[in-house]
């Protein structure tokens, strides 16, 4: 009696293992069949609102379904991580996940998930530099000069940045661990806010992103010394990256990807991918996001899923190092 039972229990279990796998498999082959959500966590015009749009309506296409971007704007992307992670793992609402959700994950404590736990890698979209750019009346034209003259004058010069624990700041803050110098920031309420600070002199320094500084570097408004991704920028292949003048391996890029909330089924994950990636391989998808200054990177989730966890933990070691996380 009780070894029928126990062969009864196994054989139940192995068919609800077996419809389960099948009910998986025939969401996928339907998938999707509804309009997909993409959650983006700052305001409309942004840069992550931008590439979303860009990369979104291409998806669309190839997909047969609508792509509707949603702004969840709040806690420098945190309220959109959090309306992802209490969405159904269907694949149908995604995540517009920028560098700074990396950086939140040990800046932020109000930040209570993480990749791998509570959401997951669909794929990564685009990147930029920045680049380092000061103001004539500071009478640098190299890396090293600046270097040399931020040394000579310790907690004297001052640097923009976009808000504390911006791009802006991290890279800076970066830069001083590597450099072994020490600039203080100046934290305004947005990239834009800076610019005519920058103009003016009231600030000499900032790692900016590139589009908004590119014609006031052109006109000499803004001296250029150094973009900060491995290889040079098509916007300034005559300027040397941060690696080539001097600081080995820095390594800083502004990158766009998606996410999906934990459990989403793996040959959804795989469709989003897939359809993010011929999306990117599109003519008129990277002439769109050449004109915002981003290029795009395809890879695959689990790549993806290895580059996120390295940024966070770089990021982790610069907010630790600076004292970010205490203040």
């Amino acid at each position: 009696m009780f070894k029928r039972w126990l062969v009864r229990t196994a054989l139940v279990a192995a068919t609800t293992s077996v419809l389960a796998g099948v009910a998986t498999s025939a969401m996928a082959q339907g998938f999707p069949n509804r309009p997909i959500r993409v959650l983006v966590g700052f305001s409309p015009g942004g840069p992550s609102d931008i590439i979303a749009r860009i990369v979104g309506a291409k998806t669309s296409e190839i997909l047969g379904q609508q792509v509707i971007i949603e702004n969840k704007t709040g806690a420098g992307g945190i309220i959109a991580v959090e309306a992802l992670v209490n969405s159904p793992p269907d694949g149908y609402t995604l995540l517009n996940t920028a560098t700074s959700i990396a950086v939140n994950e040990t800046l932020t404590k109000s930040m209570k998930w993480e990749m791998g736990k509570d959401f997951v890698a669909v794929a990564l979209q685009a990147e930029t530099a920045n680049i380092l750019v000061v103001h004539p009346s500071l009478g640098v034209k190299t890396v090293a000069e600046f270097t040399a003259l931020a040394k000579s004058k310790p907690g004297e010069i001052l640097y923009a940045t976009a808000g504390r624990g911006s791009a802006t700041h991290l890279t800076s803050e970066l830069y001083n661990m590597m450099a072994g110098t020490k600039t203080m920031p100046v934290h305004y309420r947005g990239g834009g806010d800076t610019i005519k600070d920058l103009i003016s002199g009231q600030v000499k320094v900032m790692f900016s992103s590139i589009a908004p500084v590119q014609q006031l570097v052109k006109e000499g408004k803004l001296i250029g010394l150094a973009t900060t991704g491995l290889k040079r920028d098509p916007a300034f292949p005559e300027l040397p990256t941060m690696d080539e003048a001097g600081l080995r391996g820095f390594d800083v890029r502004l990158w766009i990807g998606l996410t999906a909330p934990a459990a989403t089924p793996r040959d959804v994950l795989q469709r989003l991918e897939t359809a993010n990636n011929q999306a990117l391989n599109s003519p008129d998808v990277q002439k769109a996001l050449a004109a915002q200054g981003f290029a795009p990177v395809v890879m695959t989730a689990e790549q993806f899923d290895a580059f996120y966890r390295g940024e966070r933990d770089k990021w982790a070691k610069v907010i630790k190092a600076s004292g970010m996380d205490q203040q």
